[in-house]
């Protein structure tokens, strides 16, 4: 099951409106350099209706052995590849399962509410000498269209400065104007799932039938095999073993 894959769908396939939006991208990038200028991260901006990212360095690039520049990179897609290899593999997709679940809590809220919100990683990353260090990861969606669709994203790196390093991935979603954490109980994707669709992803995980399914739920079986089609379609993935770990992923099943 690639992770991956289904938060690039729900990212890039959203409804995104035709306004003219000039203005508030460039203010954005004056965002995301100053950051990179202030606290000597790596910023990295994220068009996800044009599938393209523009990338300032500060000092912690060349720590982390990562190509930095006095002006901003382009790069035609929004997953930034140089960066992203450097991290720990596991790391790597528990970072892409709780995005998808910031990206699924955010798309609940109303657009002014989801500036206040923002995704904070604990990860690993190889540095210029090939070795593991603890890096702050933190995640914003800082513009919307005019339709709700979310549209620009600022991901910045840090230089951890914990005492004792970065054991393990450690990662939570934070409301910044309440100081609040967000657990996995909070994370609001719940309505992703009808809960007939929930009951039947959870009897598939446990390897029954269509027909052990409809009998157990007194439905037939061709309903069954309409939500399992709705809940690949759902989920973004092509069989229903990617089905029931994405929706592990999204906290929807235990």
């Amino acid at each position: 099951m690639n992770i991956l894959d289904s938060l690039n769908d729900y990212l890039l396939l959203q409804n995104f409106d035709d306004s003219d939006a000039s203005v508030k991208l460039s203010r954005s990038q004056m965002i995301a350099q100053v950051y990179a200028q202030m606290e000597n991260s790596i910023s990295v901006l994220s068009d996800l209706k044009r599938n393209k990212s523009y990338i300032y360095t500060g000092g912690a690039a060349t720590t982390l052995g990562i190509e930095g520049s006095t002006v901003m990179k382009e790069i035609g897609s929004i997953w930034e590849e140089e960066i992203l290899r450097k991290i720990k593999a596991e790391d790597l997709i528990e970072k892409y399962a709780l995005e998808l679940r910031f990206f699924h809590l955010l798309k609940s809220l109303p657009v002014a509410e989801r500036s206040d919100y923002q995704l904070v990683s604990n990860i690993r990353m190889l540095d210029k000498r090939n070795t593991y260090v603890a890096v702050k990861h933190r995640m914003f969606y800082i513009q919307s269209t005019a339709d709700g669709s979310i549209w620009l994203a600022l991901c910045l790196y840090n230089l951890s400065f914990e005492a004792n390093g970065v054991e393990a991935y450690r990662g939570t979603i934070v409301n910044t104007k309440t100081g609040e954490t967000i657990g996995d109980d909070g994370y609001q994707v719940d309505d992703i799932l009808t809960s007939r669709e929930k009951d039947v992803l959870l009897l598939i995980k446990k390897g029954k039938k269509s027909k052990e399914i409809a009998a157990q739920l007194s439905i037939s079986v061709n309903t069954v095999h309409r939500h399992r089609q709705n809940i690949l379609e759902k989920l973004h993935v092509t069989n229903s073993m990617e089905a029931c770990r994405m929706a592990e992923s999204l906290k929807l099943i235990s």
